[in-house]
């Protein structure tokens, strides 16, 4: 995907301002397509975050839309030159989930429930190295060392000092019981596992089997809230082809709701902590058992 793809929150704060200021115009975007001489698409892709924004696009959008106060054109413009610069995920190329990634390192809390895997926030390079490597069909190992690279910077936001992301994740117990890898890389994952858990800013619950069927059975699911109130939430569900983006406020209410009745369902985080405890010991046992 294209380096200009990437809708981080300063390019759609920027595009949702500028569809803001045609609204009050008056104008349909076809109608500044006409007057501007560019396409339609253009106009819908500035606004959505989806394209890169120039001082240009600002000067002239402006222009049109009757816009004089020197204060909020220069807030545009800064905007605009904010919006421009690169992520740190754009050194390592064309990588997948990059609007994803975007979109998480200007976050500021996460909520997600994960059936299939630990969280890959709270992945340990092993782990992580394991699920990129058995998952991915035809990957080399030039490519799946540039993923991991990717993931554990993506780390970085929980050890942030400044603004450490909130994370609140649901677990299914049998992301515990899947071994990756080996017992060995398991029990130094739940133990790695546990040690973030106890961070103030990071709580992880245990969805037991015994909690029976659940509104979230479907899959996997992630929402991303931000700093700014005026920006929208983003429900985010991976899929192995084409992830699936959702910002209408009755969806992200939506997976609010189920991520709030999987975590009413799921044992306590001091549970949880006390479950992860009990099956690491587990895999103690299975590599004691293993050495000869």
């Amino acid at each position: 995907m294209a380096a200009n793809s990437n809708p981080t929150v300063r390019r759609r704060r920027l595009g949702a301002e500028l569809r803001r200021l045609r609204l009050a115009s008056g104008l349909k975007s076809t109608e500044v397509a006409e007057r501007l001489m560019v396409s339609q698409p253009k106009i819908s892709h500035l606004e959505n975050g989806r394209r890169t924004i120039s001082s240009r696009d600002v000067r002239d959008l402006c222009a049109l839309y009757g816009v004089t106060d020197p204060h909020v054109i220069d807030s545009l413009m800064q905007m605009a030159k904010e919006s421009g610069q690169q992520g740190w995920w754009q050194a390592y190329g064309d990588i997948p989930q990059s609007i994803y990634t975007a979109l998480e390192t200007d976050a500021t809390s996460l909520h997600a429930y994960e059936p299939m895997a630990i969280h890959p926030l709270l992945q340990t390079p092993a782990y992580a190295y394991a699920v990129i490597e058995e998952t991915i069909p035809l990957l080399t190992t030039e490519e799946a060392d540039t993923r991991l690279h990717v993931r554990l910077r993506r780390q970085h936001r929980i050890y942030d000092p400044t603004r450490p992301l909130h994370l609140r994740v649901v677990l299914d117990e049998s992301v515990m019981h899947r071994v990756v890898a080996s017992p060995d890389v398991m029990r130094e994952q739940l133990e790695h596992l546990n040690a973030l858990g106890a961070e103030p800013h990071i709580t992880v619950q245990v969805l037991p089997y015994t909690a029976g069927a659940h509104p979230s059975m479907s899959g996997q699911f992630s929402i991303l809230r931000f700093a700014d109130s005026t920006e929208a939430s983003v429900a985010y569900l991976e899929r192995f082809t084409s992830d699936l983006y959702l910002e209408k406020p009755s969806d992200v209410q939506h997976y609010s709701l189920l991520h709030d009745r999987l975590q009413a369902q799921a044992l306590s985080p001091d549970n949880s902590r006390d479950f992860i405890t009990d099956v690491a010991k587990t895999y103690i046992d299975a590599v004691s058992h293993a050495s000869p």
